[in-house]
């Protein structure tokens, strides 16, 4: 499974031998009510999520500004040995072009109309990926991952302008981390401003409102 990204701990409870804890009345009902809710779920939405993601991005300038950003997804090893499965035609442990093409058009090019789970805020507002480029599928050492750009170009300005990315399956089939090492590169960056950091995107919720994906928060602007 890929490595997540550091959450909340939360303290255990714990009742000591011999100790009992009484639940109020109104904490009775509450509880009532949330098992209730669980049972109502169908098994295949509790079941969520089947697919674990580690991301890198790499963020590219260029003389205006930002020009977009490289993707790379890193998937879980049964994903992996799915898709090694089915379009690893020659068995023999790699993917060659002919598997690539198969291999984006059966199991990558169905997420466009998701937005290919890639989910950006200019100045607050939505920018909708409608297409990708450079796509490639890589099989090593028994792991698949994807690499693609997605263009997005947003001219440099005096003023700070943010950009807000985020990766994530709005059914939450799969779950979109960022790897914790290196999770995101900055190329050709050094002609502007440029602070960024990755935390949740409060602002987002998906899976009943249970989940706040995490984002890269960047703005950049000239330097004067």
């Amino acid at each position: 499974m890929p490595e997540k990204p550091d959450s909340k701990t939360f303290p255990e409870n714990r009742i000591a031998d011999g100790e009992t804890q009484m639940i109020r009345p109104e904490k009775q009902v509450l509880y009532l009510i949330l098992f209730l809710n669980v049972l109502c779920m169908s098994s295949e939405v509790i079941a969520h999520p089947h697919v674990f993601i580690a991301q890198r991005l790499n963020i590219v300038f260029d003389n205006q500004g930002l020009a977009g950003f490289g993707v790379e997804w890193h998937f879980d090893e049964m994903f992996s040995s799915m898709i090694a499965m089915d379009y690893d035609q020659n068995q023999n442990s790699s993917l060659e072009p002919a598997e690539v093409a198969a291999v984006k058009k059966k199991a990558f090019s169905h997420i466009a109309e998701y937005d290919y789970f890639i989910f950006v805020k200019i100045n607050g507002q939505s920018f909708k990926v409608k297409w990708i480029k450079d796509f490639n599928a890589v099989l090593k050492n028994g792991r698949l991952s994807y690499h693609f750009f997605v263009p997005c170009h947003v001219k440099a300005d005096k003023l700070f302008k943010q950009i807000v990315i985020a990766a994530y399956d709005p059914s939450y089939y799969a779950a979109i981390f960022f790897a914790q090492k290196q999770p995101a590169f900055i190329e050709n960056g050094d002609q502007f401003v440029i602070e960024s950091s990755l935390k949740e995107d409060k602002s987002t919720s998906i899976y009943f409102g249970m989940i706040n994906p995490w984002a890269l928060f960047l703005k950049f602007s000239l330097k004067s």
